[in-house]
């Protein structure tokens, strides 16, 4: 292990021992799975930027506009080119060994569509996407949802399809409800899990401490055993150019580094003989963007990235919503909006508005019409708006 790398492994095993102090139906075909019933009772998370470290908060007071509504279980019947949003509710005792619901969206692929909603406790976590694909020589998850118990119902629900040991998990990035189940499949074993270069720095950071006990603030059954995972393998240093490889059983994987748009760092998985890319948060379907943790030039000219070099794709799925075939709109749309936002306060710090009052005039102005309907639009364009007008402002007067 290089030098390097044991200060990060350091760092990472005295932010788990901080944690550890601070809180003490199966199956396939086109259609759904059936998952349990409903029954029965939101907050985002906090960001990368600096602040106090974490101490365990209360359970905090959560907006049911943004949540998983705990009257009503929903799966639609189908995970691509849908407009039909899922409504899963999961509860505390669940057993661990219980499959979630999950679709085939290609030869020997599988999603499992989330729900579009923030983290609660009726959602506990399940409010992201993931996925496997099954070859002769073993399996390759994309991605570990958001709790270590959802990571081991996520391996439950592989063992409904198939009995060959899990190979990869491939981390796209470190946000929580993409990452969080990831010890799961390291206490499994015989797992290489990649990441991006990137996560190295989130699991040595202060969001990691506060996003842990936030999580264990109201899901603290599904948190148990929850420890930071330093990866195997990373991805990076050459952003849409740096790739790794990986052959297995007669399937190709790239997993490409498009930088640190959203995250601390962010890839994306083409799996090549099938045509589908795995494109993470790097666009939203159904839902309004978060931008707070990434970079809005980087992420525009990740999407510009996307949708030229994966043209002939047959099918992109999203970390959040619905697959889609061609032409992909999802991706346009969330690139039109980060565009008309930069161009909005382009004009505002151009024309000496200040923070404030530009971010309450991006709430009020018509443009961002044909976004106000999406998911999350009301927890989230604020704190974009705010997040834009930073950057635009940054890079205006660097020039």
């Amino acid at each position: 292990m290089t030098a390097n790398r044991l200060i990060i492994a350091f760092a990472v095993l005295a932010v788990a021992v901080a944690l550890w102090l601070v809180a003490t139906r199966p199956g396939g075909r086109e259609g759904a799975a059936p998952a349990p019933a409903p029954a029965g009772a939101g907050s985002p998370e906090g960001s990368a930027g600096g602040g106090p470290a974490a101490t365990v908060p209360e359970p905090p007071e959560q907006d049911p506009r943004f949540g998983t509504d705990p009257e009503r279980h929903h799966l639609p019947e189908r995970a691509v080119d849908t407009d039909d949003i899922p409504n899963i509710v999961l509860r505390a005792g669940d057993r661990d060994d219980e499959p979630l619901p999950y679709y085939r969206i290609a030869p020997d692929t599988y999603m499992l569509y989330g729900n579009i909603a923030e983290v609660d406790r009726y959602n506990r976590g399940f409010n992201g996407n993931a996925g496997f694909v099954v070859t002769p020589e073993g399996v390759v998850v994309i991605d570990a949802l958001g709790t270590p118990k959802l990571g081991r119902r996520l391996i439950a629900t592989i063992r409904q399809v198939t009995g060959a040991p899990i190979r990869y998990l491939i981390l796209t990035h470190n946000h929580p409800d993409h990452s969080y189940g990831a010890v799961a499949f390291r206490r499994l074993g015989g797992v290489t899990i990649v990441a991006h270069e990137g996560t190295l720095d989130y699991l040595a950071s202060e969001a990691l401490e506060r996003s842990v006990a936030y999580r264990r603030s109201f899901i603290p059954e599904d948190m148990e055993g929850f420890e930071a995972v330093v990866p195997d393998v990373l991805v990076g240093g050459a952003p849409r150019r740096a790739r790794l490889v990986i052959r297995l059983g007669g399937r190709t994987f790239e997993v490409w580094d498009v930088n640190r748009h959203h995250s601390y760092g962010d890839l994306v998985v083409h799996q090549v003989e099938d045509g589908v890319v795995w494109i993470s948060d790097l666009a939203f379907n159904h839902r309004l963007t978060f931008m707070g943790d990434g970079s809005l030039h980087a992420a525009i000219k990740a999407q510009d990235w996307l949708l030229e070099r994966f043209a002939g794709a047959r099918l992109m799925v999203p970390g959040h919503g619905s697959a889609q075939s061609p032409p992909f709109a999802m991706v346009r749309r969330t690139r039109d909006y980060m565009r008309a936002l930069q161009d909005f306060m382009t004009r505002a710090v151009e024309e000496g508005l200040d923070l404030q009052d530009a971010v309450e005039r991006a709430e009020k102005d018509p443009r961002f019409e044909p976004w106000r309907g999406d998911r999350l639009f009301e927890l989230n364009h604020r704190p974009n708006a705010n997040f834009v007008y930073r950057e635009v402002e940054r890079a205006l007067f660097e020039d």
